[in-house]
């Protein structure tokens, strides 16, 4: 079970149960709509605009919180893939990716491109998710976040 970071209306924010980024090397979230969307084709002008919002206020939120952590983001990287869908009878859909790019990534080398295989590689296997310290942290920064002028004239 992915943990709720945060949620909206229209979203949920979850940390990555099994991520594709291990916590030291910068942690991994997802940002659902909570109801399945093929691709932000299908999003309405009012729920694209929601998205883009939460996805800033997320990834700055990711990035302060962990470096407070100790684990030295020094970029997020945002995609919305949806390859490994593609052979699955519901297809792929929606969900957007923050990876964390932690300066001393082991891993997943900060400035380099992530690598990211197939999960039935074992590659994946040992990554740790973000810790309920980590989570609590980006949930408080996302709520401190929503509350600025910034994000409040969005």
């Amino acid at each position: 079970m992915k943990p709720l970071i945060h949620k909206t209306l229209n979203f949920r924010v979850l940390a990555h149960d099994r991520p594709h980024v291990d916590r030291a090397d910068g942690g991994h979230i997802i940002i659902l709509p909570k109801v399945r969307v093929k691709d932000r084709t299908c999003l309405s002008p009012p729920l694209a605009k929601e998205l883009m919002k939460l996805t800033m206020i997320v990834g700055e939120a990711m990035a302060t919180a962990l470096n407070r952590c100790g684990i030295d983001v020094g970029r997020i990287n945002y995609q919305d893939n949806g390859n490994w869908g593609v052979f699955k009878p519901e297809g792929p859909y929606l969900h957007i990716h923050l990876y964390g790019c932690a300066k001393s990534a082991k891993i997943q080398k900060y400035g380099e491109a992530l690598h990211l295989p197939q999960r039935h590689t074992g590659f994946y296997n040992l990554f740790e998710p973000l810790n309920d310290g980590d989570i609590a942290e980006i949930r408080n920064e996302i709520e401190r976040l929503f509350l600025t002028a910034k994000y409040q004239s969005f």
